[in-house]
């Protein structure tokens, strides 16, 4: 299913190859009918994107996106596991699964990463596909949610992969953005000092030593 090789090239650190390879990409997932009309409008205007403006700027975008921190991060056992050693466990186990699948996994991506898992998907047959992502949508809803909050045009992956697990697209009007919940935060901050009434004299402070 050469929908799946497309959602991973999509989701992968961008590259000029990549961007050359766009329309092609645009084209095998206008095909797909795994992709319903109202993920595909989104994920032709994540193409568009990725494919306008300098090199340098897509790079940026995705750095500051995926490699800052849990939250968004495509390595799915990092959001189950963290550094845990059964993360460690679970990617040996991931790993013998490709194997025995026949598929290769490159040296140099660890095998929970969602590019990586999307390839090995890509061979498989959309039965396994489907139980797969159904196992991992919990993830899936995580990071989309997360995109959604960034107004990022990357969370069209996501959706339509939750779509193919059988589950609801995320209604992204009900997800407030990261501007809104930090204005709802100063709001609250405002209506209600965290020292309100407290006061102020010199060694008056509950817990503060008297100098």
């Amino acid at each position: 299913m050469l929908v799946f090789r497309a959602f991973s090239a999509l989701l992968s650190y961008p590259s000029a190859e990549m961007r050359e390879a766009l329309p092609e990409i645009a084209d095998v997932i206008k095909q797909a009918p795994l992709v319903s009309p109202r993920e595909l409008q989104d994920l032709l205007k994540l193409i568009t994107e990725l494919g306008n403006g300098e090199l340098l700027a897509a790079e940026e975008r995705y750095v500051d996106l995926f490699d800052r921190g849990r939250s968004l991060s495509l390595h799915l056992f990092e959001h189950l596991h963290g550094e845990s050693r059964d993360r460690g466990e679970a990617m040996v186990e991931l790993k013998q699964l490709y194997e025995r699948g026949g598929f290769e996994l490159s040296s140099r991506e660890l095998p929970d990463y969602l590019p990586v898992v999307l390839e090995y998907l890509s061979c498989r047959d959309i039965a396994e596909a489907r139980a797969m992502l159904s196992d991992c949508a919990h993830i899936l809803t995580t990071i989309a949610r997360s995109l959604i909050a960034r107004r990022s045009r990357y969370a069209a992956v996501l959706q339509a992969l939750l779509v193919i697990a059988g589950e609801s697209p995320i209604d992204a009007a009900k997800v407030p953005s990261i501007k809104e919940r930090a204005e709802a935060l100063d709001r609250e901050w405002a209506e209600e000092p965290a020292f309100a009434g407290a006061p102020l004299s010199a060694g008056s402070s509950r817990g503060m030593p008297t100098v």
